[in-house]
């Protein structure tokens, strides 16, 4: 009986899954035609149920942010457009529009670090981890065909493009895995926040600045910040964030939703 019983919930349990998935489509279809209509708040609305009942993905996320972007909220524009490119980097649109709604807010959330360092972060953050990992497995295997060369072969030439060739392709394996590693680590960790409140005094210590001497600085809506840690005083949660210069500070959790 009791194995029946457990193979009924099973089969409930299975047979409620494509009709989840299948309503989120449906409201994600709904909230596009209420986009198109200029109904923008209904959309947005819409779209959340959509990632409540089906799950959040790039395009959603990117969607999500163009709605919010038209209700003039570039504070949750630019969070869900880098919420879409931290699903999937390679969504050049979402990368577009994200560039486009900070310029037009005039956020400019430079790092600095040098140039290299930046054009370095920014490729390695075109790719997902699982591209960065097949690109290590290609290079993988084209290492070791150029090891056989080297070790098989006869002809000095070919044994030296097998020898070099095996060299590069071993650098390009253990940069690609590091990479893989950094972007995994990126999505799964989730520390980076978007402040969402119009003006965020942040504090030198966490708790609400009692004057100017506490204030480290102010924040608008849009910047982006790194956490580092949290605490909870009095019954509110702070978070030890350092902005994309380097600089270290307190903001209430209240004032940023993490990415």
């Amino acid at each position: 009986m009791k194995s029946k019983t457990l193979y009924l919930i099973l089969l409930l349990m299975l047979a409620a899954l494509p009709a989840t998935a299948a309503d989120a489509a449906a409201m994600a279809a709904r909230a596009a035609q209420a986009y198109d209509k200029e109904l923008y708040n209904e959309a947005l609305k819409l779209y959340r149920q959509a990632e409540k009942e089906g799950g959040s993905s790039s395009m959603l996320c990117y969607n999500m942010g163009n709605t919010c972007y038209r209700l003039k909220d570039n504070a949750h524009a630019i969070l869900y457009y880098e919420r879409a490119l931290l699903l999937d980097p390679s969504n050049g649109d979402a990368r577009f529009n994200l560039e486009f709604v900070r310029e037009k807010a005039q956020i400019n959330d430079t790092s600095g670090d040098s140039f290299f360092s930046d054009w370095l972060g920014g490729l390695v953050s075109r790719l997902s981890s699982n591209t960065w990992a097949t690109v290590a497995i290609v290079a993988f295997i084209a290492m070791l065909l150029l090891a056989a060369v080297y070790l098989f072969l006869d002809h000095v030439l070919l044994r030296k493009v097998g020898f070099f060739g095996a060299i590069v392709m071993l650098v390009v394996t253990l940069a690609a895995n590091a990479c893989a590693y950094h972007m995994h680590s990126k999505a799964v960790n989730r520390s980076d926040a978007i402040v969402t409140a119009e003006r965020a005094t942040l504090s030198t210590s966490p708790r609400t600045p009692k004057d100017k001497t506490e204030e480290a600085m102010t924040l608008g809506a849009g910047h982006k910040v790194q956490i580092v840690d949290s605490v909870n005083n009095a019954g509110t949660r702070w978070l030890d964030v350092r902005t994309p210069d380097g600089q270290r500070a307190w903001i209430s959790a209240q004032d940023v939703e993490v990415i």
